[in-house]
């Protein structure tokens, strides 16, 4: 039963959080599945490496520190940081080199994705490992899921906002920005777990991380309300242009979009998501070089001329 109920804690909360953080990206919301490969990743693969990596550098460290209770310390303070943000880190190298990933937003999306798989998976073995009585569970897992998972949702955040920044600057930039990332992902984790591993800093601790929960909403929602100016700033050419009406200029940049009876509804979404696309698209073009800046201009030829052949279609069936 221990087992069963210890699944269940770990599931739901981090099952809500993820959710959350899918659904309030309203104005471009990333397909749910490859938001889920992220957090399955999180939950298996970043778990998997994290384990092998703390093996070897606390087995390295047990030749220096031979009391058991300092090594344990010194794992928690200065191996999980270093092996776990790198390893959940690293699945979100191959989350950027899509073509949809492209702003603040999706790098908090799936970093935080991976940071709460991986909460999910820990939170698990910890209340399987360490609940000595039912009050001591419930405590674990009011602590766990409020705090220590979080944290991991913040930390990866964190790195894969900076990857995020990092994406179209150029490769010193780019490198610079990864880094600084990274490190601080790091240094939020080293700060929660050095915190809670003594009793005259834990408060210390939960008072750091609830800061650095609501700087955490505070950017996700800024990040957010910059979608919605991108996209009304992208698309104001295209409305000067005749292709966009004027009218669905501000519909498609804020909340209204989602309500019914502005346009044909079996053509609604399908216009939304191609207008959305295309004001990304723009942006991505005037960042990229190369081989990418060709693929961005054919893709913007060819949301155009869709959403020019979809406006002229709906007109005619009204």
């Amino acid at each position: 039963m221990l087992v069963l109920f210890s699944a269940i804690a770990a599931i739901i909360p981090m099952g809500f959080y993820l959710f959350l953080i899918w659904k309030f990206d309203r104005y471009d919301r990333e397909p749910f599945k490859f938001v889920l490969i992220n957090y399955l990743w999180g939950a298996l693969g970043a778990i998997f490496l994290a384990l092998i990596g703390s093996f070897i550098l606390t087995s390295f460290a047990s030749i220096f520190i031979e009391d058991k209770d300092n090594l344990s310390r010194f794992s928690s303070i200065a191996v999980a940081p270093f092996i776990e943000e790198i390893t959940k880190g690293v699945f979100l190298l191959i989350t950027i080199s899509s073509k949809k990933f492209d702003n603040l937003t999706d790098g908090i999306v799936y970093g935080g994705a991976i940071g709460l798989g991986f909460g999910m998976t820990e939170n698990f073995l910890y209340f399987v490992a360490f609940s000595e009585s039912v009050s001591d569970w419930i405590m674990l897992v009011i602590i766990r899921s409020l705090f220590s998972a979080v944290m991991h949702c913040v930390s990866t955040a964190t790195l894969g906002a900076f990857l995020a920044l990092a994406k179209f600057k150029p490769n010193f930039l780019k490198l610079f920005l990864s880094i600084t990332g990274l490190f601080i992902a790091m240094l939020i984790h080293f700060i929660w777990n050095y915190s809670v591993s003594f009793e005259n800093t834990a408060l210390i601790g939960f008072v750091f991380m609830i800061i650095s929960i609501i700087i955490f909403i505070m950017i996700y929602f800024i990040s957010i309300r910059k979608e919605r100016l991108l996209i009304y700033n992208e698309l104001k050419e295209e409305s000067e242009s005749g292709l966009i009406p004027e009218l669905h200029l501000k519909i498609l940049s804020s909340a209204s979009r989602e309500r019914k009876g502005w346009l044909d509804e079996s053509k609604r979404n399908i216009y939304i998501n191609a207008a959305t696309t295309l004001a990304f698209r723009k942006m991505q073009f005037r960042n990229a070089k190369g081989a990418s800046k060709i693929y961005y201009q054919m893709d913007i030829d060819n949301y155009r001329n869709f959403i020019g052949t979809l406006l002229s279609n709906s007109e005619r069936s009204q």
